[in-house]
């Protein structure tokens, strides 16, 4: 009796397709912000779920907001009913003028 030889192709793996090589996207940071731009609290006070991220105010929220209260602090613009933000340009005049205070 004979027997029948299966004639066996290797096929190769497909190659998966490669998307183009698209760089990731970067959020400006406070010294790259134009002074008329607005950001929000959440970008300028230091966030204890981003402990990494770099802030440009030194405090708390509790603080920010007590702060803005007494006047201390330049006051925010409302946004929307949910957003307030404040003009980079306003938080890093109060800034110059801090770091002024401070070295004379």
């Amino acid at each position: 009796m004979a027997t029948a030889k299966l004639k066996t192709t290797v096929v190769p793996f497909a190659q998966p397709k490669t998307e183009p090589s698209v760089p990731p996207r970067t959020i400006p940071t406070f010294d790259n912000l134009p002074d008329t731009a607005m950001i929000r609290a959440l970008d300028l006070i230091r966030d204890p779920k981003r402990p990494t991220a770099e802030t440009p105010i030194p405090f708390s929220a509790a603080t920010l907001w007590r702060k803005v209260r007494s006047g201390e602090f330049p006051a925010p613009s409302k946004l929307s009913e949910k957003v307030t933000a404040w003009r980079v340009g306003d938080v890093r005049a109060w800034l110059n003028a801090k770091q002024a205070g401070s070295v004379a």
